[in-house]
């Protein structure tokens, strides 16, 4: 007689029942309780029910459980602000972060630990680590006599942290993270481990920037857009542009940069037979190199305020921008020699006021040859001059962002007639 199979629902219900509160098949706990009777779960509720914690399979028991079951999932999911309970007790509806758990498809847990742990003033170093403490690295697997070779990698990453537990698998997955920043080799099981934590990285970056735009924190959300910049190009924040490039080595990046060579872009300016003497590179790895190159993202910007000179406190205001890549050729995937899998290039576009680190309005860009994008927000609430920058961002490339500063004259707010 096989074993049979157990169902492990209730160990992840919490995500299930937010993302459909999102998508309104849930909203209220009886549709929650109904939703479970459609469920593997629910078949082996009445066939195992030791397993499941029931004392009996009465209809009474049934329902009790599963009564109890939805409180419990509800009221967890409440106090996370994923969810909003209305004051009958009865209907649910989404909130914010309970959207953005179930848009990027991380756990409730995770998305509760970015809302308390991200401020104000987070900075790469504090991305780094809330990062890696979400809690799908919870179950990154610890294998007998690794802490050693963790020991080590942390004797060598530039981002220490004194009061680690090498047991503990978010510090693996904080160690493993900067190790690919930094480039370091790894072997076998921890090779392994650390595209685990590449793959998982990036739409925690992305949902992580989107809990920090909810909360209009401008400069703790450009930091988590240059993480996933260096996530992609295994980078460091402090490492030469050029490194993105095939066959540059970190001496031939010193090379360039003596030279005032610094940016992709500074490389494609130069006179061929100049570019040519100073990589010194096989004329194979040279048109490797070319073709990278070629598909750098090189984008023209225009933007305009929509009816700038009549803009008054508190009015919405629009932005419109246009953009326009100069790249020929097909728009390819990303060239990312160390990152896991494919990645498609996106970008976001946004307005902040940087002197009050205040995000005014973001969006998320998926950009082929041309687009136009309007950007709302609301004019600040104080009549006057006010210096705002607009910011192009990649999420993939590192080097090729674009920020423009403008200024908003707002006016007197009308007054309302009686």
């Amino acid at each position: 007689e096989p074993v049979p199979v157990e169902s492990h629902l209730d160990h992840f219900l919490h995500d299930h029942i937010s993302a459909e509160i999102v998508t309104k098949v849930i909203e209220n706990k009886q549709e929650a309780v109904d939703y479970l009777t459609w469920t593997f779960y629910y078949r082996r509720l009445t066939l195992n029910p030791n397993y499941y914690n029931m004392t009996g399979t009465t209809h009474r028991h049934i329902s009790d459980h599963l009564s109890e079951l939805v409180e419990n999932v509800i009221s967890d999911l409440e106090q996370s602000k994923c969810i909003a309970v209305e004051e009958d007790g009865s209907d649910v509806s989404a909130l914010n972060l309970g959207m953005i758990a179930a848009y990027y498809y991380i756990r409730y847990t995770t998305i509760e630990l970015f809302n308390s742990s991200l401020n104000d003033k987070t900075k790469i170093k504090g991305v780094i680590e809330i990062l890696t403490s979400a809690s799908e690295f919870d179950t990154l697997p610890m294998r007998h006599g690794e802490e050693k070779a963790l020991r080590q990698l942390a004797a060598h990453v530039p981002l220490a942290n004194d009061a680690v537990k090498y047991t503990d698998p978010h510090t693996k997955a904080f160690l493993l993270l900067q190790a690919h920043l930094s480039r370091m080799p790894l072997a076998g099981d921890l090779a392994m481990d650390q595209k685990t934590v590449l793959r998982e990285a990036l739409r925690l970056v992305q949902a992580m920037v989107d809990v920090m735009s909810s909360s209009g924190w401008l400069k703790p959300a450009l930091a988590a857009m240059e993480v996933s910049q260096m996530v992609v190009q295994a980078l460091w924040d402090s490492s030469p542009n050029l490194l993105q490039l095939p066959h540059v080595s970190e001496e031939l990046a010193k090379k360039c940069g003596e030279a005032g060579i610094e940016t992709v872009f500074d490389l494609m300016d130069m006179e061929d037979d100049a570019r040519t003497e100073l990589l010194q590179l096989p004329e194979k790895k040279l048109a490797a190199l070319a073709a990278v190159c070629n598909r750098y993202p090189n984008v023209s910007l225009e933007f305009e305020v929509v009816d700038a000179d009549e803009v008054a406190a508190g009015d919405p205001v629009q932005v419109q921008v246009t953009l326009e890549r100069e790249n020929e050729g097909e728009v390819g995937a990303v060239h990312a020699a160390y990152y896991p899998k494919e990645k498609e290039e996106a970008w976001w576009l946004l307005v902040g006021d940087p002197a009050t680190n205040q995000l005014l309005s973001i969006k998320r860009v998926a950009l082929q040859r041309k687009a136009k994008i309007k950007l709302d927000l609301t004019a600040p609430e104080t009549p006057g001059k006010h210096a705002l920058t607009l910011f192009f961002m990649c999420d993939a490339w590192a080097g090729c962002d674009q920020e423009y500063e403008f200024t908003l004259d707002v006016g007197e707010a009308m007054e309302e007639d009686d």
